[in-house]
């Protein structure tokens, strides 16, 4: 069995072994979920603990409780509208060159005070990226640009709920975490972030600067420059706009909404495979961990 280039590697039949111990350990649990859940799922939660079985279950048993709770696949547009006005946060009409969804972030337009809604909107941006990851991709970029950046762009409380959020309910979803022209007093701050970081997640950040000739070539490797955004060294200058993002964000709750009555009367069928991390089963069956292109890749 294949596995992500330095993680420990699995025989199908172990593979199997733990998901089915997983599937186990978390009845009833799972049942307050809308839909069921793929191996695939399970295997990001066991990649999250070094596939330590006991450890994974209870990673997603806390997951399943918090998805029960929050309820994060019920946002709607309308219901983070004011958040998303300046362009803090946003998913890029562009992927990388391995076909990765983008988030955009821009913490330094931050345009509220409450940090519920700034954790609601987060949430909500997740969902939405990974409702529109492509088939063959498991991961997501995110492009942070620090323009306008000072300390009082966002409180340690927000940091320290967005580390807690990305890393214990969307293992294995960030790629790779670009920081673009971070000013030299995010050093301290990043200093004080780091303690929440797990060691691969930070080891996924990266900073990167505009005017240094081996970030340039990063960003030329990472990404086609002609869709790139002309904020991070690309050349398209097309940049955010908030009544066509919105038309778009609601189009896409659209189809959740679609998605959650058709689950609710048990339909769905094949539209699981585009759907958010913890809804989306991946695989029409949510069975065979051989049939998709994510699941071997566990």
């Amino acid at each position: 069995m294949s596995s992500k280039k330095g993680e420990k590697t699995l025989s199908p039949e172990e593979l199997e072994a733990k998901i089915n111990e997983i599937r186990k350990l978390i009845v009833p649990a799972a049942n307050k979920l809308p839909v069921p859940f793929s191996d695939a799922i399970i295997c990001r939660y066991l990649r999250a603990r070094n596939w330590n079985i006991k450890k994974a279950a209870k990673m997603l048993k806390d997951t399943i409780k918090w998805r029960a709770e929050y309820k994060p696949e019920r946002i709607r547009w309308e219901d983070i509208a004011k958040e998303a006005e300046t362009g803090k946060i946003y998913r890029a009409n562009y992927h990388d060159k391995l076909g990765r969804t983008v988030l955009v972030m821009r913490p330094g337009f931050q345009n509220t005070n409450s940090s519920k809604g700034q954790i609601m909107f987060l949430v909500y941006c997740m969902e939405n990226a990974l409702m529109n990851i492509n088939s063959d991709q498991e991961e997501m970029v995110w492009l942070i640009d620090f323009q306008g950046w000072s300390m009082s762009s966002i409180t340690m409380k927000v940091t320290r709920e967005t580390a807690n959020i990305l890393q214990a309910h969307y293992p294995e979803r960030l790629g790779l975490g670009i920081l673009y022209n971070p000013p030299k007093i995010f050093e301290s701050f990043w200093t004080m972030v780091k303690p929440f970081l797990e060691t691969k997640t930070h080891k996924k950040v990266k900073f990167v600067y505009s005017n240094d000739a081996l970030s340039h070539e990063k960003m030329e490797e990472l990404f086609d420059l002609e869709t790139l955004e002309s904020s991070f060294g690309g050349r398209n200058s097309t940049g955010f706009n908030y009544e066509t993002y919105a038309k778009q964000m609601m189009e896409d709750d659209k189809k959740m909404a679609d998605f959650i009555g058709s689950a609710a009367t048990g339909g769905g069928g094949s539209s699981l495979q585009n759907l958010p991390s913890f809804l989306a089963s991946e695989t029409s069956d949510g069975g065979d961990i051989a049939s998709t292109d994510e699941n071997s890749a566990c």
